[in-house]
């Protein structure tokens, strides 16, 4: 227990307190592991109350997490998960809301809800964790999986580009991205904490590893021989630098942005641009979110953070308004104030 500055009694949360008493039931190494060790701390970092907390999922891997959090939680339909954690959201707008769905069940079945969550600028905070696979039904390939790859439902390799998180998000106006990878747990646990204290949609993906049907998938950006030359921590208000010596930077090259090595090609600090989450703009956000680990370093950390109104603040502010003017009781007189009809 704490003091705070009422001298009223805080909890104090530990990760221990948002753990459920059920065993997980991941295959051995997979990134899920990790994901859920790191919402735990950061839960605990957030100090919302696990009665305060829902979280909420589709089908899928990812989509047990909620049977391992000491919270509420609802276990929903196939790609519904976003349906549901809007509708608890407005219904509920006192409780903190994680969803929390894969590549397959958040991008194919559960796409049109996806974007409209987003675009609705609903508070709460979605988790997308990216194995570029269906591993569940054993193996088919996902909206994310790349052009060529071959699965159990794509034996001579797929012939479609993919999905891009981060750019269904910018095309549907969102206000929060972040990006994480499953071996970066302290990115990770900065991102969530900060897709929780931002309001409004928060969408977080977490590139994840499927030991079974996917593994290594990431391997060219996660790797620990080659992760700080092929990754960026962006950070607001901070350079854009990266690499082992830290040497090398995210420059403007005309309309689009190029990597230099400080000190070469007469480049200095100077040059390199310093990371703005809260621009309105998201012209350079979408740049910094479609790099992809080749010619320039994947992003990982929090690229974009801007506000705006939130659609559930906006329906309870609505619906007081609505009942004050026409002195409304029951949702019953609201029902019958509009054009009724009587069927015989």
């Amino acid at each position: 227990m704490a003091e705070n500055n009422n001298n009223t009694q805080q909890h104090i949360y530990q990760p221990g307190d948002y753990k459920s008493d059920q065993a997980v039931r991941w295959c051995p190494g997979c990134g899920d592991h990790a994901i859920l060790n790191v919402l735990h701390k950061a839960m605990s970092q957030l100090g919302v109350p696990p009665y305060m907390t829902a979280v909420i999922s589709g089908i899928g891997c990812s989509s047990r997490l909620p049977y391992y959090m000491n919270t509420y939680g609802f276990h929903t339909i196939h790609g519904r998960g976003g349906a549901v954690a809007t509708g608890f959201k407005v219904a509920n707008p006192e409780m903190t809301v994680w969803q929390v769905a894969g590549d397959g069940d958040g991008l194919a079945i559960g796409g049109n809800h996806f974007i409209h969550e987003v675009r609705r600028n609903v508070d709460l905070n979605l988790l997308l964790l990216n194995n570029k696979i269906y591993g569940l039904t054993k193996g088919q390939f996902s909206p994310t999986s790349d052009r060529g790859f071959v699965s159990k439902s794509s034996p001579y390799g797929t012939v479609e580009d993919p999905f891009i998180p981060a750019e269904l998000v910018f095309g549907a106006r969102g206000t929060f991205f972040a990006r994480g990878i499953d071996v970066e747990l302290k990115v990770s646990q900065e991102i969530m904490v900060a897709a929780a204290r931002h309001k409004g949609c928060s969408v977080v993906e977490i590139l994840q590893n499927c030991m079974i049907f996917n593994n290594g998938i990431h391997n060219y950006i996660t790797a620990r021989e080659t992760r700080a030359d092929r990754t960026i921590h962006l950070i607001h208000g901070q350079k854009m630098l990266f690499g082992k010596e830290m040497n090398k930077g995210i420059v403007q090259d005309g309309f689009g942005l190029k990597a230099v090595t400080l000190g070469q090609d007469g480049y200095t600090i100077d040059d390199v641009l310093v990371h703005d989450a809260h621009c309105q703009n998201n012209f350079l956000h979408q740049q910094l979110a479609m790099m992809d680990g080749h010619d320039l370093p994947l992003a990982i950390g929090v690229i974009r953070d801007v506000e705006a109104p939130t659609y559930d603040e906006c329906v309870a502010a609505q619906t007081e308004d609505v009942t004050e003017k026409h002195h409304f009781k029951t949702l019953r007189d609201m029902v019958l104030a509009g054009s009724t009809w009587e069927v015989k």
